[in-house]
């Protein structure tokens, strides 16, 4: 069974959307990187058990890249949680798995970022900003032999995380392929929502 490696947060806005999640969970999140070429950078916050959230979005001090951002977030007129990634070991087999069993996450292809602290973080994933594979069904995330994002961060505990979608019987095959657990219920537009305990109580994100 795939466990949560990350959520994502995408956003038009990166510094409005960290102040708010700041504001909401009483934990400001961290710089994570950037991503060169794709137009991004990141800020980092811990969930819990090897989890984290991701909120990505536009780089000022990055030209504008040659294709979309990742997660849609072009079109964006607000944040919203995008989609979100199940840790693996030995990505290429499991996406042979999940094909055998019905559902293709895509290839797996390589990404590095940079930190801050100037440490290389590498690693693999299947998702292709392209096919524009985001939301309910996660994608998987290979860190190898790179240290995992979520050490040492702030963390405010993820509590839960359910998906919605008007068909959520065409949703659950994929899911069950690449062994990742989430609650779908139905209803009209899918989306994500996760909900965290901040240091004034619940807060959800969606």
């Amino acid at each position: 069974m795939s466990s949560l490696d990350h959520l994502v947060l995408a956003t038009p806005d990166l510094a409005a959307t960290v102040a708010e999640v700041t504001r909401l969970t009483g934990t400001r999140p961290v710089p994570g990187g950037v991503h060169p070429g794709l137009g991004t950078r990141n800020f980092l916050l811990g969930l819990g058990d090897g989890g984290y959230l991701e909120i990505i979005g536009p780089d000022p001090e990055q030209d504008a890249p040659e294709g979309p951002r990742p997660f849609g977030i072009d079109g964006l007129t607000e944040a919203r949680l995008a989609t979100w990634a199940v840790r693996v070991e030995g990505i290429d087999a499991a996406v042979a798995a999940s094909r055998q069993a019905g559902y293709d996450p895509g290839d797996a292809r390589a990404m590095s970022r940079q930190t801050p602290a100037g440490d290389q973080l590498s690693w693999k994933l299947t998702l292709d900003a392209e096919r524009g594979r985001t939301g309910l069904v996660p994608f998987l995330i290979d860190w190898g032999q790179t240290a995992h994002p979520s050490a040492n961060l702030p963390v405010v505990p993820l509590v839960g995380l359910e998906g919605v979608h008007p068909h959520p019987e065409r949703i659950e095959p994929h899911l069950a392929a690449i062994g990742a657990k989430l609650p779908v219920k139905a209803g009209n537009r899918p989306s994500l929502a996760a909900t965290l305990f901040g240091e004034t109580g619940l807060v959800v994100l969606h």
